[in-house]
Formats: C-alpha cells, sequence, structure tokens
C-alpha cells in the first residue's frame, strides 16, 4: 500500500483546510485509517481514526467538534477537514493504515500501523 497525503498549506488562524490521504496498491487490506502530526521539538501525536469495518471514528479530545475524519472508497481516498484552524495545530500531518482492525485504546499508537504516507505541512498564523 502507497499513501500519498496532500491538501496542506499556510492558513490564518480560524480558517480551514481539507487534507487527503490516497491509497494506491492493495487497499481492499486496510481496516483503519490514522491521521497523526507532529509539531517542530515535539512527538508524534494521534489526531483522528477511522475504523472501516466498525464505521467508527475517533479523535484527540483537541481536536474534537473541529476536525472531521471521512472516506470516499471510490477513490481509496481518507479526507481530514480541518476547521476553525489554531496556531497550535502547525504541525506536519501523516496519514497512516493497518491491514486488520485495531481496538480503540490502540489507535493512537503509531506502531500499530503498517504503511505511512510522507506528511504534508500545515502552518496556522496568528
Amino acid at each position: 500500500v502507497q499513501l500519498q497525503a496532500s491538501g496542506g498549506g499556510l492558513v490564518q488562524a480560524g480558517g480551514s483546510l481539507r487534507l487527503s490521504c490516497a491509497a494506491s496498491g492493495r487497499t481492499f487490506s486496510t481496516h483503519v485509517v490514522g491521521w497523526f502530526r507532529q509539531a517542530p521539538g515535539k512527538g508524534r501525536e494521534f489526531v483522528a481514526a477511522f475504523r472501516f469495518s466498525v464505521g467508527d471514528t475517533y479523535y484527540t479530545d483537541s481536536v474534537k467538534g473541529r476536525f472531521t475524519i471521512s472516506r470516499d472508497s471510490s477513490k481509496s481516498t481518507v479526507y481530514l477537514q480541518m476547521n476553525s484552524l489554531q496556531p497550535e495545530d502547525t504541525a506536519i500531518y501523516y496519514c497512516a493504515t493497518r491491514t486488520r482492525n485495531l481496538i480503540v485504546s490502540a489507535l493512537g499508537t503509531g506502531e500499530q500501523y503498517d504503511y505511512w504516507g510522507q506528511g504534508t505541512q500545515v502552518t496556522v498564523s496568528s
């Protein structure tokens, strides 16, 4: 599976961006897609996840109500709609997939994912 993340950019606080994660290859084997981010000088942080087989989504507390993860199965693409962006959302955003289902408590563990995209930079100015 190859993942291509795109859609990042520079936006003012309060603005919106939509990130895309396009998958190619053995996409039928994907059970979970997650978005993570890494801010300068900080560790990787879980942002959101979509469990395809269960049909549920999860978000880290800081983005609940602002970010939405969705899927277009016909395009093998997962989106992260980000609204009301704040400077603290500035980071490189990565998408990742897992070929088996994952329990909720493990969705935020990057090591549980099998494939990673290259990341897309999101910069929010104040």
